[in-house]
């Protein structure tokens, strides 16, 4: 590895850089949105509970709201029960976009490396060909030079593409995954309201 990075020169630092940012990102975001996290099994239960028992209040709502994501939009609409659908659809609204803001973190990062590795890639290949063209002089040309921009040259393109692939594939998966996760909350923040109303 070291020799593959001492062949592709300076221009591969920024690229490793960028891959490890690319790489924590990816890890922390699988940890953060799991489903377990975002969309805990028996939360609607425990709350279908909590509403026929009337054993609602302040302290129960608030750890309702930092429990996750979905206990957090429930919350906003059991708090806003004694309100008119209307009253509570827009406050579900509001924190609707709170929550996406908080689910999409890092992924405008993630989005970014994808776009701006190819680039560096090509920077490194600049570097490459400026090099390849340095061993050329009038009493003819250095193979060791000429050799040494190719290896580059070629290294630094391959080693933006190997970094920008994998950041838009998980680019793409989180946001799926973040667009199925707010599909099931509001869901089941229409069924509590639904609940609520008819009670």
């Amino acid at each position: 590895m070291w020799e593959i990075i001492q062949a592709a020169g300076w221009p591969i630092w920024p690229l490793i850089l960028t891959s490890i940012i690319g790489v924590a990102i990816i890890l922390e975001r699988f940890w953060s949105l799991r489903k377990s996290q975002i969309i805990p099994e028996g939360l609607m239960i425990e709350i279908n509970a909590m509403i026929k028992q009337n054993d609602i209040d302040a302290s129960k709502l608030e750890i309702l709201k930092n429990s996750s994501p979905l206990g957090d939009l429930l919350s906003v609409a059991i708090s806003k029960r004694k309100n008119s659908i209307e009253i509570i659809k827009s406050a579900l609204d509001e924190r609707v976009g709170i929550i996406i803001h908080n689910l999409e973190r890092y992924l405008g990062v993630l989005v970014t490396i994808a776009t701006v590795a190819p680039l560096l890639g090509l920077f490194g290949t600049i570097i490459g060909m400026v090099e390849l063209f340095s061993s050329f002089t009038s009493s003819g040309h250095d193979v060791a030079v000429f050799a040494r921009g190719i290896s580059i040259a070629l290294y630094n393109t391959a080693g933006g593409i190997v970094v920008a692939v994998p950041a838009m594939i998980a680019y793409r998966f989180f946001r799926s995954k973040i667009d199925n996760y707010l599909n099931e909350m509001e869901h089941e923040a229409i069924q509590i309201v639904e609940i609520l109303k008819g009670s």
